[in-house]
């Protein structure tokens, strides 16, 4: 999947506003549950900037008070300036939690340049880039739960249900984390939320990045848009629809289908706990 594909009729994911409410109740009192169950002071959460970070945020102060949350901002060099400065915004303005901004550059060049095996004068060759990018998300969580430690958190995810299924999160990345708040809901249904419960739409209506390299959109790296794999995910992957009849549906290439399909099986790994032999006795 080179291209970004869209669906000529993608399916109406949109959720009606006593399902919206419904939603926003049961996630803020799975928040709650989970932090009284740790027996937790306080929840800490990466803000990125982006809307998945940004409404759990929103919904974890809604659980739990702006004085039981804390937010990390921990940009690096491909970050870009106006996400950090989203991040903060988030943070200070529209949720006034206690946050600090933690630069992770250090930390990753402090990793390579341990390693004998790479050079960072030569540059990153496809595989290396991706590396890379993997270490930033790692370090992330390593620095997330340093603070959670430090001052008795569980650590909340901002991981939602269409990236889980394929896949796209770094293991022991941004998927290490206590639970995962919005796992339930599309990309779609996020930014749906995100708007119901009051995040402004420059926000919402933001452009999606994980941000582990330079100029990366989650987007061109998955090859469609989230509103195509929404309706793949839900009426195939989810849903009891062949391929062929997902294809027809929406109006994409069956081989379309078939690649998230694909992504949806192989990253299975990330979706389950690392895997053990069976005890003999």
């Amino acid at each position: 999947m080179t291209e970004t594909a869209s669906a000529d009729a993608p399916l109406d994911l949109r959720l009606s506003e006593a399902e919206l409410e419904q939603h926003r109740g049961h996630i803020t009192s799975f928040i709650t549950d989970q932090y009284e169950a740790a027996g937790a002071d306080v929840a800490v959460i990466a803000l990125s900037g982006g809307i998945d970070s940004t409404l759990t945020s929103h919904l974890a102060v809604e659980a739990l008070g702006t004085a039981n949350v804390y937010g990390l901002v921990l940009p690096s060099t491909v970050n870009r300036e106006q996400n950090m400065s989203d991040a903060e915004r988030v943070a200070s303005e529209l949720l006034d939690i206690e946050y600090d901004v933690i630069e992770i550059q250090p930390l990753v060049e402090a990793v390579l340049e341990a390693n004998p095996n790479v050079s960072i004068d030569a540059g990153e060759d496809d595989q290396t880039r991706v590396a890379v990018g993997n270490l930033r998300a790692r370090l992330r969580a390593v620095t997330s739960y340093f603070e959670a430690n430090r001052r008795n958190g569980i650590v909340l995810g901002t991981g939602n249900r269409s990236e889980a299924a394929v896949g796209y999160f770094t293991k022991y990345g941004d998927g290490a984390v206590d639970c995962h708040p919005i796992a339930n809901l599309y990309k779609g249904q996020v930014r749906q939320l995100a708007r119901h419960v009051g995040v402004p739409e420059d926000l919402a209506a933001k452009t999606a990045s994980a941000e582990l390299w330079a100029d990366q959109t989650d987007e061109d790296e998955l090859g469609l848009d989230y509103e195509t794999l929404d309706s793949i995910l839900a009426l195939h992957v989810d849903g009891p629809l062949s391929a062929t009849a997902t294809a027809r549906e929406i109006g994409v290439d069956t081989a379309l289908v078939e690649d998230v399909r694909a992504l949806y099986e192989t990253s299975a790994h990330k979706r389950q706990a690392p895997p053990g032999p069976e005890p003999l006795y």
